[in-house]
């Protein structure tokens, strides 16, 4: 029998578009002679709804939909992901479902057991655990369905029940032998996600000497990026079928012979990953929302650059603003190279000098200010004129304004609230510094994009003469560190000491990350490319004195 394993695109709640995907790509599989056609986790809905769960008319609006796509099918066997209201009490109102539908009748339902509470997942709010999972049955093949989460268990180790163990069990007891597992995910992107996906799949396989076909979500949803890559492997965990990565996709799999198309062959680099993970999320959250372009700052350096090469191959250079604003303390250097980047990736390009603004922030502060110094004041003065007139433009032409901090800057605070951090969409915050370097050098790899100046100078916010970065803060491959292992990996101010850091340097980190929630909070949503980003998977207190 020929399975197609089909990664869908969705926008939530969008149940028409979402709806009709289903039953385009159910025909399009039973056209090329397939017995089943397999979609990823929630795929009517789109994944992570949210709150909209809560809404009566959003789950009234599923329901009906739901049905019309079911006689809508082909003659085929098709599973896809759903929520399903359950009238039982007490518990939660929803199950996490994965259904079959049969020429128009619904054949077999399993119920997520495993609700992950972690990061970015909040499921125990909206779901009731299903009670167990059931074998389904098809040509010939007994099939074990798992949705997500219920074949990581052995993994995460804080859940009581494993659902593959007991499908194993179930079959067991019923004199059948499990032919393949089936596992209907919606699964997130994050640097080197897929090697631990990779790891865990092929030891299952191995594990019960039995094939897996694995169907992921592919997209941009808000912060979130989905990176679909759906595979199949045999019962000795190798990959035999493999979609691409970011793009929807159908692939084929035999499961007479365990035979399948790698339609990419899951080689790429952790840079080209998160490279190609951020086009994607830019151009889904643009598109999503309604954005036909952007517009950004370019500063001359290397955060703003890759910023632009990013926005540039999402969404086209004609669509595509990138706008220099330099300052009293701007460089010639740094307007050039800004120039020369808007030629290079061929970007809209224009100069608005803030000076004059500038002078007349001081003019009018001047009676205020009399008597006191110059400090950050004054630099954090540029930063909002120039993230006001970078708003103008956006609210005029309708562009979606792109911010260009990075990772290592947001966690310490080194950034301007309502200036450099005005914007809709904050691409690279979680991108670390020494990553952005990497990303610039990838995406020079064919030509030059971004100028070689940009990638030699020392990093610079030009808001006060003679300025660098690391004048305020530890070199960037020092404060990366410091950063991965407090906010990736978990560690305590302490823990990271005795791992060989500096002890007045790994306290100054470790206070302005904490004393620079608020900003972070006030924030525009990032793209997340790491296993801890900053927003809805890092939920922590602004008022707090905790100085672990």
């Amino acid at each position: 029998m020929n399975v197609a394993l089909i990664q869908l695109n969705p926008i939530i709640g969008d149940f028409t578009a979402n709806g009709q995907a289903i039953i385009d790509y159910s025909h399009k599989a039973a056209e090329l002679g397939c017995g089943l056609a397999v979609f990823p986790e929630m795929a009517l809905s789109g994944y992570p709804p949210l709150d909209m769960l809560e809404r009566r008319s959003f789950i009234n609006d599923h329901e009906q939909a739901l049905a019309e796509v079911i006689v809508a099918l082909p003659p085929i066997d098709i599973m896809f992901g759903c929520f399903e209201q359950r009238s039982e009490k007490p518990g939660k109102a929803l199950y996490n479902s994965v259904l079959v539908a049969r020429s128009g009748t619904i054949v077999h339902k399993t119920r997520k057991q495993l609700l992950p509470a972690y990061d970015v997942f909040d499921e125990n709010r909206y779901f009731e655990p299903g009670p167990s999972a059931d074998l389904y049955k098809l040509d010939g093949l007994t099939i074990g369905v798992t949705v997500c989460e219920d074949i990581w268990h052995h993994v995460i180790g804080e859940y009581r029940i494993e659902p593959v163990a007991a499908l194993f069990e179930q079959a067991r007891k019923q004199n059948l032998s499990i032919d393949c597992l089936i596992n209907v995910s919606a699964s997130p992107f994050h640097r080197g996600k897929n090697s631990i996906r990779s790891h865990i799949f092929s030891n299952l396989c191995k594990q019960y000497q039995t094939p897996l076909l694995f169907v992921n979500q592919v997209g941009g949803q808000d912060s979130l990026l989905f990176d679909g890559q759906s595979q199949a492997l045999n019962d000795k965990g190798e990959v035999i079928a493999r979609a691409r990565c970011f793009e929807q996709d159908l692939v084929i799999v035999d499961t007479d012979i365990w035979q399948g198309k790698i339609h990419q062959d899951g080689s790429l680099s952790e840079v080209e990953a998160v490279h190609d993970a951020l086009i994607m999320g830019i151009r889904d959250y643009a598109g999503k929302c309604g954005f036909s372009s952007a517009v950004l700052g370019l500063s001359g350096g290397v955060d703003s650059a890759v910023t632009a090469a990013l926005a540039v191959r999402a969404l086209g250079a004609d669509k595509v603003y990138g706008v220099a604003l330099p300052s009293p303390y701007s460089s010639p250097d740094s307007l050039e190279d800004a120039k020369q980047l808007a030629q290079q990736c061929g970007c809209h390009f224009m100069v608005l000098p803030i000076a004059d603004l500038f002078e007349g922030y001081r003019t009018v502060l001047s009676e205020s200010f009399l008597g006191l110094d110059e400090d950050v004041t004054e630099q954090n003065i540029q930063a909002r004129i120039r993230g006001n007139l970078l708003m103008a433009l956006s609210n005029k032409f309708g562009h979606l304004l792109l911010t260009t901090g990075n990772k290592s800057e947001m966690a310490v605070g080194y950034c301007t609230l309502y200036g450099d951090m005005s914007g809709g969409l904050a691409v690279i915050s979680d991108v670390p510094k020494q990553l952005v370097y990497e990303l610039a050098h990838h995406i020079n790899i064919e030509r030059e994009i971004i100028p070689q100046r940009t990638l030699t100078k020392a990093p610079t916010a030009e808001l006060r003469p003679d300025q660098r970065d690391q004048d305020d803060l530890p070199p960037y491959e020092l404060l990366d560190q410091i950063l991965e292992l407090y906010l990736e990996e978990g560690y305590g101010r302490e823990e990271i000491i005795k791992q060989g850091y500096q002890y007045d340097i790994v306290n100054d980190v470790v206070r302005r990350i904490r004393m620079n929630e608020y900003k972070r909070k006030q924030a525009p949503m990032g793209l997340k490319v790491t296993s801890k980003a900053f927003g809805f998977g890092r939920r922590l207190p602004n008022v707090q004195n905790y100085q672990g």
